[in-house]
This record gives structure tokens, C-alpha cells and sequence, in this order.
């Protein structure tokens, strides 16, 4: 997990302190006896980066980061946090779609979508709501450790009946205590006037920073933060994806190149890239890697793995388009081995090119650019994966001859096009049309289909402005009428009233 350094700290000073804290909180309970999960205390022990989040969030002061990290596990051990799955919710709210992950905002940050006309104030359900909640916040910090979260209260269509302040603190808590670090932003879309005293209560909850990430945004405003293409299209945008469950929706939804995962490569070789680095992690933190780099937006589910992006991997020339990230999730309950490969490993940096994953495991492959290589329609990169058992895993030399006796049948492989951005230069492709790339080819068929969607948008804003206006005018005829009304009573009575005298 990536973590910010406080300036006023050194490396060693800050593994010192996350030392201390891990002996503090054993202090609390020495032998752990029910005090904590198993898996949240290796947890503690292991992974220095989830002991300087909480760190982080209490400046650094080691008493109170101490009392964070106990409250947070003592909770998700009453809450069995970690033995809530898909199998154990009520039904009923994953097919509601109160919550959703999808797409990401202007800074890369994952989309977490709230709902809130779905939602409805019942103390019966209120438990059941919580675990909900923390299943998504759970499936989200497995697959992309270290990313952060910014969550859109979509609030169009809802009422006071839909708004339980209960539910609210309990989200509030899971920023501040159980998951810190993990917000970027609050965004509130469309907030009625009429729930503006309860959002007044909530902004009490919040701690200074979290209120710095409250943002209240409307349709005029909200491509301030979130593209046009990852907006909705009530909220003005030209995403055109509905909820349904089942299966639990991903980053995208598209359907995958083929269902087995299978596909032709073309006519080109592909070889496997030379890789001397194991991790994407040690490049940065995730604030800077979420700028310089393109988040995948579809994703292919396969025997053994789920792959974001599921189709393409799209390059540019600028700094933030000469880089792709791969996501890989284990599915299966046993080891998963790992490999990429492209067809062009001298203009390719492919980190971690192989590896293992252990059973729901994720791992995040970086694929860049190499010096002032181009990217190339024709390039293709493979993806392979097969089930391995524990007594194989070992160095990399062991891995490597574990990929040389594995049965090609036991091997599941899918392929990913090279996609070059709109405006840059193929290499290996001469171009003298300069519309070429509007009238020939699926890359000019997508730019036609984007454009279309672009005036359908432009055109449903046009017609929304009009009913605007057109309602604006009946108040006015009608508000004309009554003034007019009044005034001739007002005559009427001044006339009566002369002539009474």
C-alpha cells in the first residue's frame, strides 16, 4: 500500500514508529485472544504500508494511531468484516444497485456510486445495510490496494424519506477510523433544499479534511471533476450503463474479445518481454501513478482471471498516454502463475512481466513505452495463466522451467489489441488522407460513434435548457395573470369605494 511521507519524517523514522505502533497494539491483548481476526493481525505484522495509513491519518502521533488501529480491528472482528461474501448478502440490495464501482474521475481515482433514491430509512435493514457497505469497501481495497476511492452521492429523485443519518455516520466512520486514507473526494450531485439542514448535521461529523473533500456539484458543474464520458446520462453525460445484478458489475461491462479467451494473434511472433523488476508498487506512490497513467476501463473474465482492460491497451505521446496499466485478479481458490508477452518487447516495458497470485489476490502490470518507441495497431500483447500448486512456487529461475513443462492445454491466454490515440502518429502506417481515421477501420467507426454520442448529449442538454425555459415562461404567464387579477380587484374596490361616497 502506498503511503505520504510527512515532511517533519525520515524513512527510518517512520519504520520505527510503525514498528512501535505494531508493539503498542500487541500490548492491548498479547495473545490476540479474540480480540482480533488471524488475518487482520498478519495483516499488522506484514504489511508496513496498512500500519502507515493509520498513521498518517493521526499525524503520526504513534498513542493515537495506537487506539485507531484497535477500534478499526476490534470492528472488523465483531463485524466478521472478512467473512462477508456475495453469498451471505440479502439479495435484494445487490440487485437494488444502491452501490457501484465504475469508471474513474478526472484525477484516476475508482468512482464508488451512491444511489440514494434506492435507499430507504428502515432501523430493521439498517445491519444488513452496513455489511453491504463494507462488502463493497472490502472488494475494492482487495483489488486495487492503495488506490483511492471518490464517492458520488447521486442524490436526483430522493427525499428526506431516503436519507438515514444512522447509515451515513456508519459510512463516515468507515472513512475516518475503519478504511483511512481511502477517500479522495465526496461529491454531491444535485443536494434538494429541503435536505440541506441534515447535510449540515453530517458536515458536524466530519473532520477538517474530509469537509476539504466535500464538493457539491450539479449538472452544470460536475464535469469539473468527473469526464463527460463517465457521467451518466441524468447527470448530463454519455454513459449509457444501467445496473443489473447479477453479476456484479466491474469497470466497464463490454463484452470480452471471445468467451474462452482465446484469439488470434496475427501473423507476428510473440515473444516474452525482459523484465528485471518485480513490482509496479516501487515506481511510486498511487496519487502520481493515478496521473501519469490510464486506468483501465473494461474487463474480461476468464477461468482463471479477470483482466482490466479486457480489450485494449491505448497509447499516446504524452507522458500520461505512454503507459497502461494491466490489472490481474486471481478467481480460483488455488495459486495462479502469470505471464505477458507482446509482439514487440523491443518497444515495450512490461512490470512484473510474470509472477504467482495467491487465491484473491491482485497484482497491477505496468506497461510503458521504451524511450521513443511508438505504439502500433498491429502490436498484440498475451496474457497467460494456469493453476499451479504451492510445492512449485519458487525463484524465478523454478518459475520459468514451471512455464516450459506446463501443458499448453492447461493454459488460459487472452489477447489485447494496441489501440493508438486519436491524433498521434502510428508507427509502420504512412497516412496522406488526413480524415482517414474518421471514414476506414473499427478506429474510425469508434470516433464516428463517439461524435454521435457527443451531439446526442449536446442535444439532450438543448432540449432540457428548452423545457427550462418553456417552464419559465408559464410561471411567468401565470405569475402575470395573478399580478393582473390582483390589480383589477384592487380597482374595482378603489371605484366602489369613491362612489359610496
Amino acid at each position: 500500500m502506498a503511503f505520504e511521507l510527512n515532511p517533519s519524517e525520515t524513512p527510518e523514522s517512520l519504520q520505527n514508529k510503525i514498528e512501535e505502533t505494531r508493539e503498542r497494539v500487541r500490548s492491548y491483548d498479547p495473545e490476540y485472544l479474540g480480540r482480533y481476526q488471524p488475518v487482520d493481525v498478519q495483516r499488522l505484522w506484514e504489511d508496513d504500508g496498512f500500519v502507515a495509513s493509520y498513521l498518517e491519518a493521526k499525524r503520526h502521533v504513534v498513542a493515537d494511531t495506537v487506539k485507531m488501529i484497535d477500534e478499526s480491528l476490534q470492528w472488523r472482528n465483531d463485524f466478521s468484516v472478512n467473512d462477508i461474501t456475495e453469498d451471505n448478502l440479502q439479495k435484494s440490495f445487490l440487485e437494488a444497485g444502491m452501490h457501484y464501482f465504475r469508471g474513474y474521475d478526472k484525477d484516476g481515482n475508482k468512482l464508488f456510486w451512491f444511489r440514494l433514491k434506492l435507499q430507504a430509512k428502515d432501523s430493521r435493514t439498517l445491519q444488513e445495510k452496513k455489511r453491504y457497505l463494507a462488502f463493497w469497501l472490502e472488494r475494492f481495497v482487495r483489488h486495487e490496494p492503495g488506490a483511492l476511492l471518490t464517492t458520488v452521492f447521486d442524490m436526483s429523485e430522493s427525499g428526506l424519506g431516503n436519507v438515514d443519518m444512522e447509515f451515513l455516520r456508519f459510512l463516515i466512520t468507515c472513512f475516518q477510523v475503519y478504511y483511512p486514507r481511502l477517500l479522495a473526494k465526496i461529491l454531491i450531485f444535485e443536494l434538494p433544499w429541503i435536505m440541506n439542514a441534515a447535510w449540515k448535521i453530517v458536515k458536524s461529523w466530519l473532520g477538517p479534511d474530509a469537509i476539504d473533500k466535500l464538493k457539491f456539484v450539479t449538472r452544470h458543474d460536475v464535469q469539473t471533476y468527473i469526464e463527460l464520458e463517465q457521467l451518466p446520462l441524468h447527470m448530463g453525460g454519455m454513459d449509457v450503463f444501467e445496473y443489473s445484478y447479477p453479476p456484479l458489475p466491474e469497470d466497464d461491462f463490454q463484452p470480452p474479445l471471445s468467451e474462452s479467451g482465446q484469439g488470434e494473434v496475427g501473423d507476428a511472433e510473440v515473444k516474452e518481454t525482459d523484465d528485471p523488476e518485480p513490482r509496479l508498487r516501487k515506481e511510486g506512490d498511487g496519487d502520481s501513478r493515478a496521473r501519469v497513467t490510464r486506468r483501465p476501463t473494461t474487463t474480461f473474465t476468464g477461468s482463471l482471471l479477470r483482466l482490466s482492460p479486457g480489450r485494449e491497451l491505448c497509447f499516446g505521446q504524452s507522458e500520461g498516454d505512454r503507459r497502461c496499466v494491466i490489472l490481474l485478479e486471481n478467481i480460483p481458490k488455488n495459486l495462479v502463475a502469470y505471464k505477458v508477452r507482446t509482439t514487440a518487447p523491443d518497444n515495450y516495458r512490461v512490470k512484473p512481466s510474470s509472477g504467482v497470485l495467491d487465491p484473491g489476490s491482485s497484482v497491477e502490470i505496468m506497461v510503458s513505452l521504451h524511450g521513443g518507441s511508438q505504439a502500433s495497431p498491429q502490436d498484440r500483447f498475451l496474457v497467460m495463466a494456469t493453476e499451479m500448486e504451492k510445492a512449485v512456487a519458487g525463484d524465478n529461475q523454478d518459475l520459468a522451467q514451471f512455464w516450459k513443462d506446463i501443458p499448453k492445454t492447461k493454459v488460459m491466454e487472452h489477447r489485447l489489441q494496441c489501440k493508438v490515440l486519436q491524433g498521434v502518429k502510428p508507427a509502420h502506417i504512412q497516412t496522406t488522407n488526413p480524415h482517414a481515421d474518421l471514414t476506414n477501420g473499427a478506429g474510425g467507426q469508434q470516433d464516428t460513434h463517439t461524435m454521435l454520442l457527443k451531439l446526442l448529449a449536446g442535444s439532450r442538454r438543448l432540449e432540457q435548457k428548452l423545457d427550462h425555459c418553456l417552464w419559465t415562461e408559464n410561471v411567468l404567464i401565470v405569475m402575470v395573470t395573478l399580478l393582473t387579477a390582483i390589480l383589477s380587484c384592487c380597482l374595482y374596490t378603489q371605484h366602489t369605494g369613491l362612489g359610496l361616497f
